[in-house]
């Protein structure tokens, strides 16, 4: 660091003048945090891959897929906000640890049920819900919890870096779902998987971090209710960067969120890469690669400080590279675009959690991370038909580029409404 520079007196948003590389893992806990966050999420995915291939096999059921679908992301929608307050009120360490003993006992039942050949039609609905409330549970109390490891001045690093962790599971979840089932059997590998999740629980036991020790934050004491997405909107509802971030994220899920991915076999057909090959497999993880590519470039260099424009330019480069991947008829350029999608995805998420979590009073940190959560995951529930059922009406490639250019034309409103947020200074 430059001579005379000091840490504690920099910017809580930008950091040091100085920006160090990979600055959140210089933290010996957040280093332990970031691989046993990234072996929860590969975790997360190895039971995706391996139950829902089973699921299949056992009653080919497209309802039964689409239930998985919706009640994986519908959670985040209802719960997200009540599992913020629940983080600003509890110790985040148990919170956390609920939803990973959660995700361990969905894991081990699969497991049973599918090596005894007893799992009916209401048996995978009841783990499957509870799979995806384990996932709304986990995410506010994580993001308390490394806001509480590194402080506000690498929070950024943190929390893009724990995209990346997140990211980088869920590109090895499949190859590793994979050869467990090879090598093992389905049950067997679901049984590992479970294990695979006993990292993160138990390092939570040697921590002193509760997600409110640091900056004078104390446990929200203020009753747990429905309406605290209304309340919290209300209280923060003059804060231009917080609400345009909010705001960004909801759009980005509403129009486009993750459709194109589960419309990736119609994509692949038509770019003449139908069959379930190495070709099929990197159109899949592109995405995923990008984004974990681009996290470590981004921290390596320090570059892009988190700002309300930069997010808000970022989004826009993303609307026009997924309109060019929807009309794309060249594979290698379709590969090329979903790549450099992930690196720009990761990039605008990663800064509008930043600045969301950064500018949030303390007693509302929770609650505002729901809210953003709420926002930019539980509405992608609603990209299956902006893009999904519109793309059976007039072809997907139609339906996720006009999806794009629409979103495209909300995200340079949202650039206009920024503007005037020049007042908040280093935010803008």
């Amino acid at each position: 660091m430059a001579s005379g520079s000091d840490p504690s007196k920099a910017s809580p948003i930008t950091g040091s003048d100085k920006r160090v590389a990979f600055a959140a893992l210089h933290h010996k806990d957040f280093r332990a945090y970031f691989i046993a966050n990234m072996l929860a999420m590969m975790a997360d995915n190895i039971e995706h891959v391996i139950s829902y291939w089973l699921l299949y096999q056992k009653f080919r059921s497209p309802v039964l897929a689409g239930f998985a679908v919706l009640v994986h992301w519908t959670p985040f929608l209802l719960f997200s906000v009540y599992f913020g307050a629940m983080a600003d009120r509890y110790d985040c360490r148990k919170v956390i640890q609920v939803a990973q003993i959660m995700y361990m006992g969905v894991s081990a039942a699969w497991a049973i049920l599918f090596f005894t050949d007893s799992i009916e039609i209401w048996h995978a609905c009841v783990l499957l819900v509870i799979h995806g409330m384990a996932g709304v549970l986990w995410g506010p109390a994580s993001q308390l919890l490394i806001h509480d490891i590194v402080g506000a001045e690498q929070l950024q690093s943190a929390v893009r870096l724990n995209s990346t962790s997140r990211q980088l599971g869920i590109l090895l979840g499949p190859g590793v779902g994979g050869a467990l089932m090879l090598l093992l059997s389905p049950s067997m590998g679901l049984v590992v998987n479970t294990m695979i999740y006993l990292p993160l629980t138990i390092w939570l036991l040697t921590v002193p971090y509760t997600g409110h020790s640091r900056e004078g934050a104390v446990p929200a004491r203020r009753a747990i209710g429905w309406r605290d997405a209304f309340d919290v909107i209300r209280e923060i509802s003059e804060n231009r960067p917080i609400i345009t971030m909010v705001a960004l994220g909801g759009c980005v899920s509403f129009f486009v969120g993750t459709a194109f991915q589960a419309t990736m076999p119609e994509f692949a057909h038509d770019l003449g890469t139908e069959k379930a090959d190495f070709a099929y497999s990197a159109l899949l993880g592109a995405n995923a690669a990008g984004a974990v590519v681009g996290g470590f470039m981004l921290e390596g260099r320090g570059w892009l400080p988190p700002r309300v424009k930069t997010a808000i330019i970022s989004a826009i480069l993303w609307c026009i590279v997924i309109t060019g991947f929807a009309l794309s008829t060249s594979y290698a350029l379709s590969l090329a675009l979903l790549f450099v999608a992930g690196l720009l995805n990761l990039t605008f998420f990663s800064m509008a959690q930043t600045i969301v979590q950064i500018l949030s009073p303390p007693h509302l940190r929770g609650r505002l991370i729901g809210l953003f959560s709420m926002t930019s995951m539980g509405l992608k529930a609603f990209s299956g038909v902006t893009v999904g059922v519109a793309g059976g009406l007039i072809g997907v490639h139609w339906s996720l580029a006009l999806s794009a250019m629409i979103l495209l034309a909300v995200t340079l409103a949202l650039f206009a409404f920024a503007v005037p947020g020049r007042r908040q200074g280093e935010y803008s």
